[in-house]
């Protein structure tokens, strides 16, 4: 495995409480010109239960900087 794949961060670019408005954002971006690697998003949906409400999230996966094999990594 090369060093540094697979690294980076989960960016949220949308969330909401309110389920017809997390329908309605998913349905606007399935219909847009923009195109969205479906592949590098996820899903999550936070059950909050009784104590707090339920949240709805869109993350999209933001990769991290590649290592370049040539440079020598700083303290070796």
């Amino acid at each position: 495995m090369r060093e540094g794949s697979g690294t980076g961060r989960w960016q949220v670019i949308f969330e909401t409480q309110d389920e017809s408005e997390w329908h309605a954002h998913l349905r606007r971006l399935r219909a847009g010109t923009e195109r969205i690697d479906w592949a590098m998003t996820r899903i999550d949906t936070l059950c909050g239960r009784l104590v707090h409400p339920t949240t709805y999230r869109l993350s999209l996966f933001v990769p991290g900087p590649v290592c370049d094999p040539g440079r020598e990594r700083p303290g070796h």
